[in-house]
């Protein structure tokens, strides 16, 4: 244990060192106004070091990263299309994988990918319309950024705040990979909308094997939710393939496994809980549940829940602490078809996780961060894992 924390200690802090030392010496135009431009290019670099501390499949710490490169485009100074605009992003993901190391299920680091590669990551037009109560998008892009989100979760590196496990294992368009589809979403009033998305179900795009998928052959992920957003914000969400799904255990009489509709329901809630009367921190309390079919994917259900505390430090504005914790339970179709290949589970498995993020400078964010996953992999004996990481934002 000693060994690998001294290794993420050792990494850890010669990447902050490093980053830091070159990007304090900044140019002097960093700091100037840039010019009124319908143009905008936005640069994100994380680099994170994570380490098993104790427990797990592997004791040893690693490093991954990712690389954003975004340019948006107004496209009515630009042009003269008075409420479009464009984004196009792409994305480089590169380093170890941590959360298979942890033997976790839900992941331990939200950049954490299978395949290390270049990516074309979004490609969208957007119009807004009716004074933008109606907005629509059309291209390549992220749902785990429009549907199901809570902002209070945002900081927690885990994969399961930002994207509920049984609504990604439907393999809905999301990091690193998305897909083609159209978004709808009205506004009737400032603090209610409803938007809806339909969305190739295979996700790729080019840097992908196989590159961009045009044939919707595996036919779309259909998605719907209601918000209102007033002194908070409450999500009431469906989502549906239009495909059926072959069902993981249970076969017909030939041998064939059922087909089944997959669907899934979310709810997800965020309030503030303390302000103080100068406004200057706040407590902000953040819930979501979610179900699936419980047939076709390996996840039946999900809760994640936490507290993000801003600032964290008085004397540091930009500073935030985040509790949270999130519970995936595994479908019965999945675990039974894990014990007939030898391979009995339990229920669920559980992650408490426990960050802290600062901006050190106009361009650097850094973030320790700590997550303990009981019962890893949902496996009968499986030794719980602490899982110790830090990561290093860069942004212009």
């Amino acid at each position: 244990m000693m060994r690998t924390l001294k290794k993420l200690l050792f990494y850890g802090g010669a990447a902050l060192a490093f980053t830091y030392g070159c990007l304090t010496a900044a140019p002097a135009w960093a700091d100037e106004p840039k010019p009124d431009s319908p143009l905008v290019v936005t640069i994100d670099y994380s680099l994170d070091t994570v380490g098993i501390v104790k427990g797990g499949a592997v004791r040893r710490a690693q490093t991954l990263d990712h690389l954003s490169l975004g340019l948006d485009i107004d496209l009515d100074r630009a042009l003269g299309l008075g409420g479009f605009s464009a984004h196009i992003e792409g994305s480089n993901t590169s380093g170890g994988a941590p959360g298979e190391r942890a033997g976790a299920l839900q992941g331990v680091d939200n950049i954490e990918v299978s395949a290390r590669r270049l990516r074309l990551y979004q490609a969208w037009l957007e119009a807004g319309l009716a004074q933008d109560r109606v907005n629509l998008r059309v291209g390549f892009s992220d749902l785990s950024g429009e549907f199901a989100t809570s902002d209070a979760s945002g900081f927690l590196l885990n994969p399961s705040f930002g994207f509920a496990p049984e609504f990604a294992a439907s393999g809905a368009a999301a990091f690193p990979s998305t897909a083609l589809g159209a978004r709808l979403r009205v506004a009737p009033t400032e603090a209610t909308y409803v938007q809806v998305a339909v969305v190739n179900a295979r996700a790729g795009v080019p840097g992908d094997d196989g590159g961009a998928d045009f044939s919707f052959n595996d036919g779309e992920i259909l998605v719907a939710e209601a918000g209102w957003t007033g002194n908070g914000r409450v999500t009431l969400g469906y989502w549906r393939l239009s495909k059926k799904q072959d069902d993981l255990l249970t076969i017909d009489s030939s041998g064939a496994p059922v087909s089944r509709i997959a669907e899934g329901a979310y709810a997800a809630a965020e309030q503030t809980l303390l302000k103080t009367e100068d406004g200057a921190r706040t407590a902000v309390g953040f819930a979501r549940a979610g179900l699936s079919d419980g047939r076709t994917t390996p996840f039946r259900a999900s809760f994640q829940a936490g507290v993000l505390l801003q600032p964290a430090v008085s004397s540091r504005p930009e500073s935030t602490l985040t509790a949270g914790v999130t519970h995936a339970w595994l479908s019965t179709a999945y675990r039974g078809a894990e014990a007939a290949a030898g391979n009995p589970l339990a229920r669920s498995e559980t992650v408490f996780e426990l960050t802290y993020s600062d901006q050190l400078t106009r361009n650097i964010r850094i973030q320790p961060d700590l997550q303990y996953v009981r019962n890893p992999s949902a496996a009968p004996g499986a030794r719980d894992a602490i899982v110790a990481g830090l990561r290093i934002n860069i942004g212009f």
